[in-house]
């Protein structure tokens, strides 16, 4: 029997086995991964004649979601549907006045309330992500905050089921799909009533990457010994970099879902490549196309990140990835026909620098 149907309604907060150890492509140094994509990326801009035609892929987004665009250009292009699908949020801007009043007045203007996540507008891969449970702790958050940059004050949502829902939309024919689906996990622990917090942390090699990270804040109460049984959530965010886990849900895709996801996606500015990560209710809603709600949406930059899932063998990960490539090219061509413009590689160039030196600026993620 499959492991994901074995799981009946409703996901578990973590996933019941393989908890510890690493996928094929994990094992990988980062270079062996992206060596052959060079290759494959080089190969393509020979074939559709141009090395940046995949920042046509949507047209609405800075470099088409490659990198360098802000979470708000996502949210600001959605129509009244996929708003109503995506947790409420508003935006402030770093400033050297900001002051608590400041950031009470947004939250209550936006009708928001705490717990919120906080987050940079320009980011990725969880970096400067944080749960905020009152204004004393956003306030410290907003302080070490890089200035003139924005942040996104967003509601918590309090479902443990997260999902990463990888969609393509061919712009010549219009037909729109879901081609990959995660299920992804935050790093925890399982008490056993005799270890403390750290004990089982380091008896566990996946979660111990939340600990020991300048960019990463881990758990505080290192020596409490949890109860048996009791699972320890180590952090918020669900990041293979702090010790998340990646589980390929494909078998999940149903035509309800991809109706759903397919309508969401019609609402938005020429949006033709991406995933949408959200948090569920339960599999069986989400195979339904309901109870779902998105936190963020991810461009032509996305990763497929199902390929990372320690059931996945080397092959078929690196083969999910190159395939991920090559609808990005041909989506990005497909809308240059259309009359999209790609950007400068010198221009990408810059941008990708100026957003990689941000990323180690930001106030640690939790």
């Amino acid at each position: 029997m499959s492991h994901h149907r074995a799981l009946g309604g409703d996901a578990p907060a973590v996933a019941p086995s393989l908890d510890s150890s690493k996928g094929a492509l994990e094992r990988l140094p980062k270079w062996a991964i992206i060596a052959p994509l060079a290759v494959q990326w080089l190969y393509l801009s020979v074939r559709f004649k141009g090395l940046t035609v995949p920042s046509a892929a949507n047209p609405g987004l800075t470099a088409g979601g490659l990198v360098g665009e802000g979470k708000r250009e996502y949210f600001d292009s959605m129509g009244p549907l996929a708003r109503a699908a995506t947790a409420p949020y508003t935006s402030v801007r770093k400033h050297r006045g900001l002051d608590m009043p400041a950031l009470q007045a947004a939250i209550a203007g936006a009708g928001l309330d705490f717990p919120l996540i906080v987050k940079p507008d320009l980011g990725m891969c969880g970096y400067g992500v944080r749960k905020v449970d009152n204004l004393r702790e956003l306030f410290c958050y907003a302080f070490h905050f890089p200035d003139a940059e924005t942040m996104i004050l967003q509601q918590y949502l309090p479902q443990e089921n997260e999902a990463g829902i990888f969609y393509v939309r061919d712009p010549a024919t219009g037909a729109g799909r879901v081609l990959g689906l995660a299920l992804r996990y935050s790093p925890r622990v399982t008490g056993d009533g005799r270890s403390t917090i750290a004990q089982l942390i380091k008896a566990n090699c996946r979660a111990g990457r939340a600990l020991g990270r300048c960019t990463h804040r881990g758990p505080s109460d290192l020596e409490r010994i949890p109860a048996a049984g009791e699972p320890v959530r180590l952090s918020t965010i669900g990041s293979t970099r702090v010790g998340g886990l990646y589980r390929d849900g494909k078998e999940h895709i149903t035509p309800a879902l991809t109706a759903a996801i397919d309508a969401i996606a019609r609402d938005m500015t020429d949006f033709h490549f991406g995933r949408f990560d959200v948090r569920f209710t339960t599999l069986d809603a989400l195979r339904a196309g309901t109870g779902l709600t998105i936190m963020e949406v991810n461009g032509a930059g996305s990763e497929a990140i199902e390929a990372w899932d320690p059931g996945t063998g080397l092959v078929a990960g690196l083969r999910t990835i190159f395939a991920k490539q090559r609808w990005l090219f041909e989506i990005g061509a497909a809308n240059r026909r259309r009359g999209a413009s790609t950007i400068g590689l010198l221009q990408l160039a810059r941008i990708n620098a100026a957003q990689q030196r941000l990323l180690g600026a930001y106030p640690p993620s939790n």
